[in-house]
């Protein structure tokens, strides 16, 4: 996998985490999390795309797949 680059998924963990350390594992944990749930919505994106007779998936399949 490892499609997201890890300084994103840092920086956006720091933003949370305060002035905590974040070790290089847990950044690819959470990198390695999101790459999964992204693929999960993008599945169900594309199917609400397909039913609507569409090629290409918008935002409001992506927020149809995320409820």
């Amino acid at each position: 996998m490892a499609d997201i680059p890890l300084a994103p998924i840092e920086r956006i963990m720091r933003r949370a985490g305060g002035d905590v350390r974040i070790g290089e594992e847990a950044t690819k944990a959470l990198r390695d999390y999101l790459e999964e749930i992204a693929e999960q919505v993008s599945e169900k994106a594309s199917k609400f795309a397909r039913h609507a007779n569409r090629k290409t998936i918008n935002g409001d399949d992506v927020k149809l797949a995320t409820k």
